[in-house]
């Protein structure tokens, strides 16, 4: 047994979690509570949050029209502060309401400038994206969107432009969902560091075994999937330049050719900033 505890303003919670050698999977170890990222690191910071009652806030729409409006137009490489500005720009113009705009429109208002952070940016995938919403939007107006989480998934990746990824965070923000696995790069990172996603597996080729693994893991310690997620996005985000150094030492593997950064970056580490949007 090993025990951390959480400093509260008058108090002090000890917590206890299984000893570091003994196994929450097959061949996966809890590992010190305090080594970054083993899972037993992963049970702390769920625990803590819950104890401090800090949350992180993930939903980023009111209508479920909104959320397909702000996942998609975010992820991929686009800056969270540029998703985020298209989103508003788009919601501003009335495109999450009434009858669904067309591709044409929603192209002429990615293009115009919009404001991000008291400066002008410009939104880079105007006519990609434009196509994709349109034809995400007609479809929730045509047709009931399921209530379920992996029914609501499977339901989003008919669309033209939404995977497995886009289409489980949309699940995931809009119902809570615990049955599906938001996999982007954070999340492989962390499963492969703390051993409980295979590395040798892809979310090209595989995202629904990774997606098992996760959801494994997430029961294995008795926490939900998404707000494991959330955690583990969080700090790994913030943690960028740790990750990367923890990355250039592991042995050569397909993984860390895929994966791993060729150079430093910028720490932008943040620790228990947890009420964050996770636009990613």
């Amino acid at each position: 047994m090993q025990r951390a505890c959480v400093m509260l303003a008058n108090a002090q919670v000890s917590i206890e979690l299984p000893a570091q050698d003994a196994e929450i999977l097959p061949g996966v170890h809890w590992g010190r509570v305090d080594a970054f990222p083993t899972p037993a690191y992963w049970a702390y910071q769920v625990i803590a949050r819950r104890i401090e009652s800090q949350t992180i806030r993930y939903k980023l729409g009111t209508t479920l029209r909104e959320e397909i409006g702000a996942c998609l137009l975010g992820g991929h490489g686009i800056p969270a502060s540029i998703g985020l500005a298209a989103f508003e720009h788009l919601k501003q113009k009335g495109a999450f309401a009434g009858d669904p705009p067309d591709e044409q429109n929603l192209r002429q208002w990615l293009s115009e400038p919009m404001l991000s952070g008291g400066r002008q940016v410009r939104y880079r995938f105007a006519a990609q994206k434009a196509r994709y919403l349109a034809a995400a939007l007609l479809k929730v107006a045509r047709e009931s969107a399921p209530s379920a989480g992996r029914l609501l998934r499977d339901w989003m990746i008919s669309v033209p432009g939404i995977g497995y990824k886009t289409a489980s965070w949309i699940a995931r923000n809009w119902l809570d969902a615990d049955d599906v696995a938001i996999l982007d790069i954070h999340i492989l990172r962390a499963g492969v560091l703390a051993g409980f996603l295979d590395s040798e597996l892809t979310v090209e080729r595989h995202y629904l075994q990774l997606e098992q693994q996760f959801l494994d893991f997430s029961q294995a310690m008795d926490v939900k999937p998404s707000e494991l997620d959330a955690v583990i996005w969080l700090e790994m985000a913030r943690s960028r330049a740790t990750v990367e150094s923890i990355l250039r030492e592991l042995p050569e593997s397909s993984f860390k050719r895929r994966h791993a950064p060729s150079r430093p970056s910028v720490d932008a580490s943040k620790p228990h900033a947890h009420q964050l949007s996770l636009l990613r």
